[in-house]
Parts: structure tokens; sequence; C-alpha cells
């Protein structure tokens, strides 16, 4: 018999907030829409629930794609967020490109899928519109996720391996039939570069519990109470055990529904705001222009500077 144990995941290999969850989370931000773009997004709504992955499926084949989903902000200190630039060349001019790179340039790149969400509005194209909604839906929902925020990602540097895909992964997987995820409508965001770290700074401030209680839930549990086995596409696999799972979903007073919520309405606010920068086009009759799926825009070395 096999035994894998699912969830002692990597940078390399982690599939950010799970499958499971960015389709949720893609999904129910689609019902936060207002008229005019629900009637445009819900006949699609099973694209957007599915493709909310591919950047996940990209991160393997193509180059450049890994480091859109995270940022190491410890690495540059503890004033990281004061000391890193908002906009992509004086980040570059600071820093350099490379560096830059090496720790994740999440918030730029989610900037810049925005930005070209917008032209595709503006242009009316309809594959592009989904294309690009789906994963500005991803970068945003991994931008949330505390442990895309910090170099211990996985708690490699804790003794902690296995909690990245236990905190994003498992925990929604298990317990999320119990979130509420209704959000209200989307709202214009009138700065939506600043919005980008804003919530970053916020997951990056929740670090220290998601490892902290972690680390306290398992000087309480034995190794066989902490984990389980179950059955998994033919493979006997090693996961947290519901038990614990729903422990450590108390001790962080519900962090992750919290983060699923935030990620929600950021996401239906940006898709929003995106339309509205862009005229708010009549979504109907649209000319279908098929883009490649795995096509990659690379960032500019140019300032990008919010609409007015």
């Amino acid at each position: 018999m096999i035994f894998i144990f699912s969830l002692f995941l990597g940078r390399g290999s982690t599939t950010n907030w799970g499958f499971f969850a960015h389709q949720l989370i893609n999904r129910v931000a689609v019902y936060s829409l207002p008229p005019e773009l629900i009637s445009f997004y819900k006949p699609h709504i099973q694209f957007i629930t599915e493709k909310a992955v591919n950047p996940d499926r990209r991160r393997y084949a193509v180059l450049g794609e890994a480091e859109k989903h995270y940022i190491d902000l410890d690495f540059y200190g503890d004033s990281a967020l004061s000391i890193l630039p908002t906009f992509w060349n004086e980040a570059v001019e600071k820093f350099g490109e490379d560096s830059l790179r090496a720790h994740g340039i999440g918030p730029w790149a989610a900037y810049l899928t925005f930005l070209n969400l917008t032209q595709a509005f503006e242009k009316k194209n309809s594959a592009a519109i989904l294309r690009l909604s789906a994963d500005l839906g991803h970068y945003l929902g991994d931008l949330n996720v505390p442990l895309h925020t910090t170099q211990n990602y996985n708690g490699q540097l804790t003794d902690q391996e296995g909690i990245h895909g236990f905190w994003e992964s498992r925990i929604p997987e298990l317990l999320s039939n119990s979130y509420n995820l209704w959000v209200g409508k989307a709202e214009y965001i009138k700065h939506p570069q600043q919005k980008i770290w804003e919530i970053i700074a916020a997951a990056h401030s929740q670090v220290d519990s998601v490892l902290r209680f972690e680390k306290e839930l398992s000087l309480q549990f034995p190794t066989d109470l902490k984990y389980s086995f179950e059955e998994r596409n033919g493979i006997t696999v090693r996961v947290y055990s519901k038990e614990f799972t729903e422990a450590y979903s108390k001790a962080l007073y519900g962090m992750v529904e919290r983060q699923m919520r935030r990620s929600i309405k950021l996401i239906a606010d940006f898709w929003y705001t995106a339309w509205i920068n862009a005229g708010q086009p009549e979504l109907v009759n649209l000319d279908d222009i098929t883009i490649p799926e795995e096509e990659v825009t690379p960032i500019p070395n140019l300032l990008i500077r919010e609409h007015n």
C-alpha cells in the first residue's frame, strides 16, 4: 500500500489556497457584482470557477510565473512596508529586478493583471475579460494568505513543514460548509494599487499567529491524533485530522474564513473597478477574440500610476 503525506509542500509545489478554495472564492465573488456585470459573468461562472487555478498550473511550466504568487516581506526587514516602493520601476531602481523576483512580485503582478483587465473591458474582448478576471482572482486571493508574505512560507524554518497546505487547503476543505461567505455588493476602489498593499500588510500581520498556534496545539496532540489517513484517487494519504483542524481553526478565531471573505470582497471590488475605469462598457454582443490561455505579459519597466 502506498502512503503519501499530502500536505508537506514547498514553495515550488504548493497549490496556494488549494484548488477547492480558489475556485470557491472566484465563484462566490461573481454574486457580489452589480446587475450590469453579473449578467455577463453569471453565464460564464463555470469558466471563472474552473480557471481560478490556471496560474497554479502555469507555475510549473511558465518561467516567471511562480514569483507572481507571493512576496517575502520579512526578507526586507521589519520596515518592509515602509521601504518597498509601491510602484514597480521605483522598486526595480532600488532593489534590482532579479532580487525582487527572487523574493516575490505578488503586489506588482496583481496590479498589472488589473490594468490588463481594464484594457480588456475597454476593448470589449470577452475572452480576455474572462481569462484575466480568473487570473486576477487567483493573485488577489493568494495575497490574502499570510504564508504568502513570508520566507517561512511552509514552516520549514520553524520545524512546521506542511502548515502551508494545512492552512489554505485542509481547513477550507473541511470547514467551509459552515462559513458565511456573503460579503455584500462590490464597491469602487479609488486607489487599487495602495489597496493591494493594504491587504498584504493585513495578511502579514497574522503570520505570527498562524505559526504560533499550530506549534502550541502540536504540543497538545500526539502524532496519532494530529494526523489521520484518507483514501484519495486510490492512494492512502496522511492528512491533518479533523480534530486537529477544528482545534486550529478555533485557536485562530476563524482566520481562514475571514481571509476567504476578504478575498471574495477584494476580487469583486477589483473586477468592478476595472469595469468602471474602462468607462462602464455595455457587455453585450461582444467579439469573442481568442487569446492563448498561457500568454504571459511581462511586467514592463515603467512607472505604473493609479487612474485618476
